[in-house]
């Protein structure tokens, strides 16, 4: 039998049992629901619920476990235990039985679910990073791969995997995105918060933040065709600082308009959550509005604005599309923002790219970068939230 029929029948006796609980409870009470302890609809929820739940929960189990495998004898007993959920749901109605509280349990009890899913898949996903990066460095020696200044990967043998050239283009693309988005970012949100009337606030909020509903293969073709070609023939060719159109400036430039609208729109909300109370003061002992917005809203929202910082790096940091069109892919520590550099995004994806040998050192490097970016990445939102949280201020 197939599972979109079994989904459909489970989903039919569901329905089916919500009605005919609730008609049943109203028959017990003789009519009179102000008989019944609960609401005739909790009762006809209780009964959907255990009819749905189980047969939909082993469902989903046995569709992860055994996607490929003939489904009909667990379509059979998911039909089973929703006939049984449904009778026990029939028999247990009364008009003394407790059913909100019972519908409100299972709700609780999804809830947490679904919150366990999200906290269950981060943790494999540091476990599976963990396990395979532990079979890398069986292989490679750690002090190699941390400490190497050379990524020269190479599948016949003799690779050189040093991941400091990696972390340096990373490093110095995130840093040139954060110095175009940050002061931008930052201005934007003080005249938007503090001097645009309510009139251009609606207009130029909403426009600044369509800049985050713009796909980042957008974002790097744009770096490809227009700001690549345009910094190397304004500014790279003329000042004998290279001929590439990729470069850690295309990169660099390209992110850091990509990152204005999320440093605004923190830093907006950060400095609209000051109290209007201390502006008023600082302006009735006869500050000027600059006056109050630099010696007192700022050092207000200080420590927000530094997490809000802080994010836009882990944000910046782990970009990819963007670095493979406007960056390039040579795996070098140099100076110049005009050369063509990459980051450990683009060799994650390019080592896991094309039938390679998963028990190969080349392709299981991959998840020792990934776990040293997750690493870095979780740093930064740690210690954003440790200042957010030591140094906000508590308002009355």
């Amino acid at each position: 039998m197939p599972v979109s029929w079994t989904l459909l029948l489970v989903l039919a006796l569901a329905g089916a049992g919500y009605f005919v609980t609730r008609a049943r409870v109203v028959a017990l009470a003789g009519g009179d629901v102000r008989r019944l302890h609960s609401r005739p609809s909790y009762h006809g929820w209780n009964a959907a619920l255990l009819t749905a739940l189980p047969a939909l929960f082993l469902i989903a189990i046995w569709r992860f476990v055994q996607p490929a495998a003939n489904a009909t004898p667990v379509a059979i007993l998911a039909l089973v235990l929703a006939a049984a959920g449904l009778g026990f749901a029939l028999v247990r109605s009364a008009p003394g039985f407790r059913a909100r509280n019972a519908v409100e349990s299972m709700v609780k009890g999804l809830l947490i679910l679904c919150s366990s899913i999200a906290i269950l898949t981060t943790a494999g996903i540091v476990f599976s990073m963990l396990f395979e990066s532990g079979h890398f460095f069986r292989q490679y020696p750690w002090h190699d791969f941390f400490f190497g200044t050379t990524w020269s990967p190479r599948f016949g043998g003799g690779s050189q995997l040093g991941i400091l050239p990696l972390l340096w283009g990373t490093l110095y693309i995130s840093l040139i995105a954060l110095a175009v988005s940050v002061p931008i970012g930052l201005f934007a949100a003080i005249y938007m918060s503090e001097y645009a009337s309510p009139r251009l606030r609606g207009v130029a909020k909403p426009m600044i933040e369509v800049l985050a509903g713009i796909p980042t293969i957008v974002y790097g073709l744009f770096a490809l065709i227009t700001v690549g070609p345009m910094l190397r023939d304004y500014f790279a060719q003329p000042l004998g600082l290279g001929n590439s159109g990729s470069s850690v400036m295309t990169a660099g430039l390209v992110m850091g308009i990509m990152l204005i609208p999320f440093v605004s729109s923190l830093s907006d909300d950060i400095i609209n959550a000051v109290p209007q109370s201390l502006r008023d003061g600082a302006l009735g002992l006869g500050s000027t509005q600059s006056e109050t917005v630099r010696k007192v809203v700022l050092p207000a929202a200080l420590p927000g604005i530094v997490g809000a910082v802080l994010l836009a790096a882990s944000r910046a940091i782990g970009e990819t599309m963007i670095v493979v069109l406007g960056a390039g892919a040579a795996a070098r520590m140099d100076l110049n923002p005009f050369e063509a550099m990459t980051t450990i995004t683009v060799k994650i994806v390019s080592q896991l790219t094309g039938d390679n040998d998963f028990a190969a050192p080349e392709t299981l490097v991959a998840f020792a970068l990934g776990l040293t970016l997750f690493v870095i990445t979780l740093g930064l939102n740690i210690v954003a939230l440790y200042v957010v949280r030591k140094y906000r201020e508590q308002y009355e």
